[in-house]
């Protein structure tokens, strides 16, 4: 049987922060990436992107260890975002912060039983990602 275990996750000013991004569609992962930017504010550290296309991709890195955040696609073909992190929610331990990337704000009940710490609705407007994933990181948005 596991246990959930959820943590805030502040990331250190000296490092990067380490985001792992899971879509199948590569469109919707440069979106994200050019949404929040090279870095959370300005003289931040870059920010280190793994990027995953597919569960299994996704499931390797399971320990996700050294990630400070997993964004997930609801929307991904085969097996989507929430699934996903529900999944990763309920076997991880000291499971990073998840934010699920939802097809339509109505989904967001759909969000919650994922266990998900944050969404972002479709269309993905840049300001909403950038502030979605600097308040996971942590930091603050400037």
């Amino acid at each position: 049987m596991s246990t959930q275990a959820q943590t805030s996750t502040s990331v250190p000013t000296d490092r990067s922060p380490r985001i792992l991004l899971h879509s199948d569609d590569l469109t919707i992962r440069e979106q994200v990436r050019l949404a929040v930017g090279p870095r959370l504010r300005s003289g931040a550290p870059e920010i280190e992107w793994t990027e995953v296309a597919t569960a299994d991709a996704l499931l390797e890195r399971k320990d996700l260890g050294g990630f400070d955040l997993v964004i997930l696609d609801g929307e991904a073909d085969k097996v989507g975002g929430m699934g996903l992190c529900r999944q990763l929610k309920n076997e991880v331990y000291g499971c990073p912060p998840v934010v699920v990337l939802l097809g339509r704000p109505h989904d967001s009940w759909l969000a919650s039983w994922s266990l998900a710490d944050g969404t972002v609705s479709r269309p993905l407007d840049p300001i909403t990602v950038q502030r979605v994933v600097a308040e996971h990181l942590g930091a603050t948005a400037a």
